[in-house]
């Protein structure tokens, strides 16, 4: 079977960034199952696979506008260290909940310089080139509670 829309697909893969450093892999564990043309993973990767089949290997790059987005420097701001109230010692690298216009966003701590602190909802992969090296694992046509759920279902997927 090869891969389509509604297929539910399970691949190993490992995720490098331009230089060769493995920033994920599935490596030692089970296969990522995920149902195709459903969003669940970024689109470069998703267009990559379509067609292809059980046993396939492919490696792609894909480019910030196909992945995690290029980087939106309005997403980065600066804001008084007093926001972090019940934190004592804000860190960089440290991510936050916060509010903002279309709702709850991740934040994560870039700069703490005196009475100020830099975030930024970026997604941490946001402007990167990725390469990926994916195997696929095995190929098979989604249920209709899965494609109704817009997720895989069972074993390695969602448990209701």
């Amino acid at each position: 079977m090869q891969i389509g829309k509604n297929s539910v697909v399970s691949i190993h893969y490992t995720l490098t960034d331009p230089a060769g450093t493995v920033i994920d892999s599935s490596q030692g564990r089970d296969a990522l199952p995920y149902l195709h043309g459903a969003g669940n993973i970024i689109p470069g990767l998703e267009n990559a696979l379509l067609g292809k089949a059980k046993g396939d290997n492919i490696k792609v790059v894909i480019q910030p506008e196909q992945g995690y987005g290029v980087k939106n420097d309005k997403l980065i701001q600066r804001v008084p260290k007093t926001a972090f109230q019940g934190v004592p010692d804000v860190k960089v690298g440290m991510q936050f909940q916060a509010q903002g216009p279309q709702g709850t966003q991740v934040v994560r701590v870039v700069e703490v310089s005196g009475d100020n602190v830099t975030v930024d909802a970026n997604h941490p992969l946001a402007g990167v080139t990725l390469h990926f090296d994916v195997t696929v694992d095995n190929v098979r046509p989604a249920t209709p509670e899965e494609i109704a759920h817009g997720h895989v279902h069972g074993p390695g997927g969602h448990h209701h």
